[in-house]
């Protein structure tokens, strides 16, 4: 709880580490106490602490890492703490919660209703856990209103009200301590009782300018109180974030469900939210990815418009590709793999490797109706002759993705989703390409030759009426 001194807090987790040491597939505890996170966003404050557990790797033990931090929950729930579990990244540092809701306003008076709102929504999610506020109003401090009038009546500023309540509370170091050339601070405060004796701080002494001494309950009310374990602004507004985990379900799913969920509900006036952190930089990457794989379609349609001396005929190369992401998010689906940002590089590589098997057969279709066949003709012969070196080119690479789709090894879940949108895609495409593309290569064909007819009907048109 706010308000526990640091030597309670590093005894109740010594008690933490005990418990944690005992469980076989721990292999390492890193504690700080009194800290939490690392970096710009680290806090410092005596009742938290930050503890790290290394697992043995996960082909020693049973579960995964998720299962393993629920366990953990449980063997640690009769401490009286409360306990959040988060992933470390690959680079071993703390992770930030996969959900985070920041709520911005004008007062927290304003924010904390929409904030409690907002956990309630949080907590009837399926999937998400540990919803937890950045700040609390639990923070035992001492508040002191001073009224002015009464202030000036005695012959004080605030600045020297504010200068003296700062050494006695939080202490003040000009004074300095000279000893064989070595100068050493000398910090001077209250000591503790004095300073958690709201009595003692009543009677606390300033002597103004008429040399009398004055109390600062005269001029001031005292009161303890509770406020904020820490205040926040974004963008210069006050704010408050909303973290939670999640278990079962991806984040992005538990991210899209809380978004609807939030969007039927009205917050107060003046309080607007919007994820930050994970869900956020997840947002923009799939934008970003999502503009690459348009541009990489556009890339693909313009060199086969330069090598074919058509514009027709690369829209039917370009059908492939959503056969290809019909296999993609299959593979997907069969293998249980989130759309991660590896899976979304696979979908970016498919433009240009399943595009291949439809330039063969429409390359071949070309030939042949050079050669002097049918349009019937020369689609049965692309499709005999082109089978093999299709098959040949597929199965390869298939095969040659199955170490990076099948992997087990520590770390390989973030790839194994890339090999299987690969996997899936080149398939469907080698499946479905021998079919759709030369029943769309026979409609555009047709269309062409209507469109030649028109344009040879209005050339004729135009030279009778010149006559």
């Amino acid at each position: 709880n706010p308000g526990t001194t640091i030597e309670s807090t590093n005894e109740l987790i010594r008690q933490v580490e005990e418990k944690l040491s005992k469980i076989p597939e721990v292999s390492k505890i890193v504690t700080n106490v009194g800290t939490m996170g690392s970096g710009v966003g680290a806090t410092n404050q005596s009742h938290t602490a930050e503890v790290l557990v290394t697992l043995v790797d996960k082909h020693e033990r049973e579960f995964s890492t998720d299962v393993y931090g629920q366990k953990i929950k449980e063997k640690l729930s009769g401490l009286p703490l409360r306990v959040n579990v988060i992933q470390s990244t690959m680079g071993g540092g703390s992770n930030q919660s996969p959900i985070q809701i920041l709520l911005s306003g004008t007062t927290m008076e304003e924010i904390m209703p929409a904030a409690e709102r907002v956990k309630k929504i949080l907590e009837s999610t399926e999937g998400v856990i540990d919803v937890r506020f950045s700040s609390e109003e639990s923070n035992p401090e001492l508040k002191i209103d001073i009224d002015r009038d009464k202030l000036a009546s005695f012959g004080l500023s605030v600045g020297e009200v504010g200068q003296t309540l700062q050494v006695a509370l939080t202490g003040g170091d000009d004074s300095k301590f000279k000893e064989k050339g070595d100068e050493y601070e000398i910090r001077v405060m209250l000591d503790k009782f004095d300073r958690n004796n709201i009595e003692n701080v009543r009677n606390i002494t300033f002597t103004n300018m008429r040399g009398q001494s004055v109390y600062l309950e005269q001029f001031a009310k005292i009161e303890q109180s509770v406020g904020p374990t820490k205040l926040e602004r974004r963008d210069r507004i006050r704010s408050i974030i909303i973290s939670a985990n999640v278990f079962g379900v991806s984040s992005g799913t538990a991210g899209a469900q809380i978004a609807e969920k939030l969007n039927e509900k009205e917050l107060p006036n003046g309080v607007t939210w919007k994820y930050i952190g994970q869900q956020e930089n997840m947002k923009s990457s799939m934008t970003s990815l999502l503009l690459a794989i348009g541009a990489g379609i556009l890339f693909v349609y313009m060199i086969m418009v330069a090598l074919y001396n058509s514009y027709l005929y690369p829209f039917v190369v370009l059908f492939s590709i959503p056969l290809a992401v019909i296999g993609a998010f299959l593979g997907l689906a069969l293998s249980m793999k989130s759309l991660n940002i590896f899976a979304m590089l696979g979908l970016i590589m498919l433009i240009g490797l399943v595009a291949k098997n439809a330039i063969l057969l429409v390359d071949r279709t070309n030939e042949a109706k050079a050669e002097g066949k049918t349009l019937r003709e020369a689609l049965m012969d692309a499709g005999r002759s082109r089978l093999r070196p299709i098959l040949m080119t597929t199965l390869s690479m298939v095969f040659g993705l199955l170490p990076i789709a099948l992997s087990s090894s520590v770390n390989s879940e973030s790839k194994n989703g890339l090999g299987m949108v690969l996997i899936g895609g080149l398939l469907s495409s080698l499946v479905f390409t021998l079919v759709l593309v030369p029943v769309i290569y026979q409609r555009f064909d047709k269309i062409k030759d209507r469109l030649t007819k028109n344009r040879k009907l209005k050339q004729s048109i135009e030279q009778l009426m010149q006559e």
